[in-house]
């Protein structure tokens, strides 16, 4: 195993790949951590914890794409978790496109409440941002609905981004490429 790389190679599929018991328990905990994070926000009104709870998002979807998702710490929380079930092989490139846009939304919200400390009216598109985020979670952890992998499928479409040679499964082959 190296450690600095997306999935493992699966031979019989001929293509990266990840758990997808693993993936979506993951997004469970950052659901859970998104969810903790806009309550004490919205409801408590005291912001200074939003930069923790949106860092440690931050951070796992940071050594997800850039080391090993094997050692984010919600994978390995999830892993843990589901350890005595069967591996759900999925492919990782889409979840790769999925995961940079939730690091790209977890920096915004990060960087965003780091203002929201200190001024309030940055709530609403902290708040706004938050609810797309935890939305598009929901979807995963509850549905298997990968937006992301569904958008990295829509752009091979529209011949945006290039087709890989051994089009991945998604869950439930919902987004097979023709």
């Amino acid at each position: 195993m190296a450690i600095f790389e997306f999935g493992e190679h699966s031979p019989e599929l001929g293509y990266r790949i990840l758990n997808e018991r693993e993936v979506r328990g993951s997004s469970g905990l950052m659901l859970l951590i998104g969810f903790i994070a806009f309550v004490y926000g919205f409801v408590v009104k005291d912001y200074v914890v939003l930069p923790y709870l949106s860092g440690i998002l931050v951070v796992s979807f940071a050594i997800s794409l850039f080391v090993n998702p094997k050692f984010s710490p919600t994978v390995l929380i999830a892993r843990f978790m589901v350890r005595k079930q069967t591996v759900l092989p999925i492919g990782a490139i889409q979840k790769k496109f999925a995961w940079s846009l939730g690091l790209a939304m977890s920096t915004a919200i990060f960087s965003m409440s780091l203002l929201l400390v200190n001024d309030a009216s940055w709530f609403d598109s902290v708040c706004m941002l938050c609810l797309l985020c935890l939305l598009l979670l929901f979807l995963e952890t509850a549905f298997g609905i990968c937006v992301g992998c569904q958008t990295y499928y829509l752009g091979i479409r529209l011949k945006l981004i290039k087709r890989p040679e051994v089009a991945p499964n998604c869950m439930g082959d919902s987004c097979n490429v023709e």
